[in-house]
């Protein structure tokens, strides 16, 4: 009677929502309990019928219809190649490279040891032992690799093992060949600066000058009796910009050809592709305002270049990073969102507009690549709204639209190279992902990973649905938002409210989507009696240019302005403590939070800001003036939106979090801000991170971060 008593009373406690086991902050990040899983060392095969994935230091070849093991295509055991970070075939298949010690420089860039298997001699050739390198790639045919160690491009050839250097003039913050340079990964998404031409004939690559940049120093600290010192180039607003040039590099007659990117160097290469013709080398081309953009053609034996279309823009041009080449060699694929919304144009290679194949008010999100044998084309896109995405099919004349996925949530595709079958990864915001394979025509194969024992720990710790909302500011204006309410609600009871926000252009927060680590922080804050809420402000994606730009030279204000009605708006349901509203923001977030905290100081009573912008002058170049211009021409802008210069209006409990080692936005963003408030005589809490960079993780780092938040919240609020 006492076991069916316990189970009675289980089966109440589960009814009820009442949790069964707490959530710990060492399970969200730290012991990675909690983690949802992916399919790591997936690759689909060349075959369109097998994929391959890495099993501990094998790679093994599976059946896609049955999933079976088709056999072991690499054995590191046999042939002692072990410990490899990551793999990749060559185009037939026959090779693979190998990557192994991998050391990162910044957020995408890296350096490793790569080494070359041939899987018919079973040879091993390691690509250059003098030391690491940086972007090894083979060429086409598979007979070469290219790569850039010190500032400088080489290429191998495979079957002789002879190497050439390509450059000879890179220096470490002076002259960079085949990289990029800071500024150009971070916010323009370049990182391996060359391209080989289809025929693996000739080599682009981009020249960084940037002995004019201005440098910036990190300090490293490990017990050493003084500091190591990290400098590198980091142009912030208004300052000088890498010069950069482009080259196409002849392998037979080691000829190198300039290309011909105009007289104003103070511009941007934001892009190269090669064309299907072997010949024809394609770049973009920004203005420094990146309101003017050009994509220019090269006639890669004489380096002579043209243009074959433009894109103007009143604010700036983005959306810009979808350039397809059409089998045909005759046309190609490009996105713009000159009509209000991101779209999918066809054009020729005279650069004459062939049709718009996509329309609506709703934007294309990602182009998914183009099925020859079908002629169909394939795209992500929020047409059922911005807090989803969906993947769809369309033909080159803009008819048969097939909208491919039918679960309502976030999706996203990848195809094989066949286009015989994809992976569709699936979540929503209180689902982690699942992995599945499916046929072209949308019959479900085989779950890789469903993550049931994630589904199964929600169950288990009593987790509340997370709940979408809506509503309208004073001014008009719809924000989309989510809610987390504790288990067990009391809408008769009085809940502080804490409030999480991020607020970038193009960024969003609210979608139905599985948000990973902070879930579980969130349901655990849920369960210690709080409210959580997130908003997307004006500025955020999803929902056309004009919402998206509409905040273009007054950062911060529009999203300030949000984010208080927000505040306001939840404040006034009857289960909302109106006098505990405290806000958290990470990087712009942090920006926003300590603006929210500083000029809605009647609204909220307390601010957490990580790694927070201070004032615009101490970002980057290219992100800043992309959206402010500099700070001469707009001085109301900068001054207006800035924590710093209200730091005097800070009436509630602030926590300002920053690491030492952030190449990104920099420590003085914190510095500084700390002085200011020690001028107004303001008190706050402060956390800095010894050799940590933008994203304060490694160990038990994050660990000790969300524990000090965590606690600064319960204190405060």
């Amino acid at each position: 009677m006492r076991y069916i008593a316990v189970f009675f009373l289980m089966l109440v406690l589960n009814a009820s929502g009442i949790t069964q086991e707490k959530i710990q902050l060492q399970d969200i990040w730290y012991s990675a309990k909690l983690y949802a899983r992916s399919v790591p060392g997936f690759r689909f095969m060349k075959d369109g019928r097998h994929y391959s994935r890495q099993e501990g230091n094998q790679i093994l070849k599976y059946d896609i219809n049955t999933g079976q093991s088709a056999g072991v295509i690499f054995d590191g055991n046999e042939v002692g190649l072990t410990d490899f970070a990551d793999y990749r075939f060559s185009e037939d298949e026959e090779k693979i490279v190998f990557t192994k010690d991998v050391e990162s420089i910044y957020r995408h860039s890296t350096r490793a040891n790569h080494i070359v298997f041939d899987l018919k001699t079973k040879r091993q050739t390691p690509v250059f032992p003098k030391g690491k390198q940086m972007y090894a790639l083979l060429s086409p045919d598979s007979k070469k690799i290219a790569f850039v160690y010190d500032n400088n491009m080489y290429v191998k050839d495979l079957s002789s093992n002879q190497v050439t250097q390509i450059t000879s003039d890179g220096k470490v913050n002076h002259i960079i060949n085949g990289a990029s340079d800071w500024v150009y990964e971070e916010e323009l998404g370049l990182v391996r600066a060359y391209q080989w031409a289809p025929d693996s004939k000739k080599i682009a690559y981009y020249r960084f000058d940037e002995s004019e940049v201005k440098e910036y120093t990190l300090n490293y600290y490990n017990d050493d009796v003084y500091p190591q010192p990290y400098t590198f180039k980091y142009p912030k607003v208004g300052e000088k910009n890498s010069v950069v040039d482009l080259y196409i590099y002849d392998i037979a007659s080691a000829k190198k050809i300039k290309v011909d990117t105009g007289k104003d160097k103070d511009t941007y290469i934001a892009k190269i592709q090669w064309s299907k013709d072997p010949n024809t080398l394609t770049f973009i081309h920004l203005n420094r305002h990146q309101n003017h953009l050009k994509l220019f053609k090269v006639d890669a034996k004489t380096g002579i270049s043209t243009i074959l279309l433009e894109e103007k823009s009143k604010y700036y041009v983005d959306e810009y990073n979808n350039l397809t080449f059409l089998p045909d060699g005759n046309q190609f694929l490009w996105t713009s969102d000159r009509s209000g919304f991101n779209h999918i144009y066809l054009y020729d290679l005279d650069g004459h507009l062939r049709k718009q194949i996509t329309k609506g008010k709703w934007g294309v999100t990602k182009f998914q690549g183009f099925d020859k044998r079908r002629k169909v084309l394939y795209y992500q896109s929020s047409e059922r709204g911005p807090k989803v995405r969906d993947v769809y099919a369309i033909n080159l004349k803009g008819r048969k639209k097939t909208r491919i996925t039918k679960q309502r949530g976030w999706n996203e595709i990848s195809f094989s190279p066949t286009f015989d079958y994809y992976t569709l990864t699936h979540s929503t915001i209180n689902k982690p992902d699942t992995y599945t394979i499916y046929t072209n025509s949308g019959k479900p194969i085989r779950v890789l990973q469903d993550n049931r024992p994630i589904i199964d720990e929600i169950k288990n710790h009593g987790c509340t649905s997370v709940e979408f909302f809506d509503f309208e500011t004073t001014e008009g204006v719809q924000l989309n938002g989510y809610m987390i309410k504790p288990p067990l609600f009391d809408p008769n009871k009085k809940y502080p409210l804490f409030m999480y926000l991020y607020g970038g252009p193009g960024n969003q927060q609210v979608t139905d989507k599985w948000m990973g680590a902070f879930y579980w922080w969130f349901q655990m804050l849920a369960q210690k009696g709080y409210v959580v809420a997130c908003v997307d402000n004006r500025g955020t994606g999803g929902r056309g240019a004009e919402f998206k730009k509409m905040t273009y030279m007054q950062l911060g204000h529009y999203e300030t302005i949000d984010q208080i009605e927000a505040a306001k708006y939840l404040s006034a349901k009857p289960f909302i403590d109106e006098k505990r509203t405290g806000i958290f923001g990470w990087s712009y977030g942090g920006y926003m939070s300590s603006l929210c905290l500083l000029k809605g100081n009647d609204v909220f009573e307390m601010g957490i800001a990580v790694a927070p912008v201070t004032n615009w002058k101490w970002y980057d170049s290219i992100y800043t003036e992309r959206f402010m211009r500099t700070e001469k021409e707009n001085p109301k802008g900068y001054h207006d939106n800035s924590p710093i210069y209200f730091a005097d209006q800070l009436k509630g409990k602030y926590l300002l979090v920053h690491g030492l080692a952030d190449d990104n936005v920099h420590f003085q963003n914190s510095a500084e801000m700390a002085r200011a408030l020690v001028e107004a005589n303001k008190q706050y809490d402060t956390y800095i991170y010894t050799n940590k960079n933008h994203g304060i993780y490694g160990g038990k780092t994050r660990l000790h971060l969300f524990t000090k938040m965590t606690d600064f919240i319960l204190e405060n609020l």
